[in-house]
């Protein structure tokens, strides 16, 4: 019973810190896009964040016995700030011109959208992996412990994403200290799984 509660306390822990990951990397693609786009672009991000985090979890025991699984969720994560990193310089292009300032954004909605989707698919992967492996880890074949965690960082994506969409909407120069904060994470996982992935190479 103590085992549980202690597995239950870091299964919330690591959802909190996991799912804000996720939730801000959501937000920052919201963010982005025109204001009536936002709430749709946020909702699509969840759905795909649940979907990705329910198939991952349905094979969790293959995830991980996958050799630097984290190696390759890092790197798809460093796609994730490339991406972001081209969007920031454009738009801080578009602040420094006069003409370019009052267009606002650029582009067709429909394209914009369809790039916030593919930065916030390739992130979804990225993360749910992470989150899945670390809630799994921690379950040890408990399935309902999995499922716990898998819910709870449902409901914690949901709650952050929009708080953090909205920050960045209104203070855009927070979404270099997100960038940043994600080239952290992109690093710590490839470190994290490079071990594992050396060692298949060798």
């Amino acid at each position: 019973m103590t085992e549980q509660i202690s597995n239950i306390i870091q299964i919330i822990f690591a959802d909190i810190i996991l799912s804000g990951d996720n939730a801000l990397i959501i937000g920052m693609a919201a963010s982005g896009l025109p204001p009536d786009l936002r709430k749709k672009a946020i909702f699509l991000g969840m759905a795909l964040a649940a979907f990705f985090r329910i198939f991952f979890a349905a094979i969790a025991s293959f995830l991980l016995n996958i050799p630097g699984i984290l190696f390759f969720g890092g790197l798809l994560l460093f796609i994730v700030c490339w991406r972001f990193y081209r969007e920031l310089k454009a738009n801080q292009g578009q602040e420094n011109d006069p003409l370019a300032a009052k267009k606002t954004y650029k582009g067709p909605p429909k394209k914009q959208m369809f790039n916030a989707l593919v930065t916030i698919t390739i992130a979804d992967v990225s993360m749910s992996i992470d989150n899945v492996v670390a809630v799994a880890a921690i379950a040890r074949e408990d399935t309902t412990l999995l499922i716990f965690g898998l819910v709870l960082a449902i409901m914690f994506m949901a709650f952050f994403a929009t708080i953090i969409m909205k920050i960045l909407a209104k203070y855009i120069w927070l979404s270099w200290l997100g960038l940043v904060f994600l080239l952290y994470l992109s690093t710590k996982m490839v470190l994290d799984g490079f071990p594992e992935f050396f060692m298949l190479v060798v």
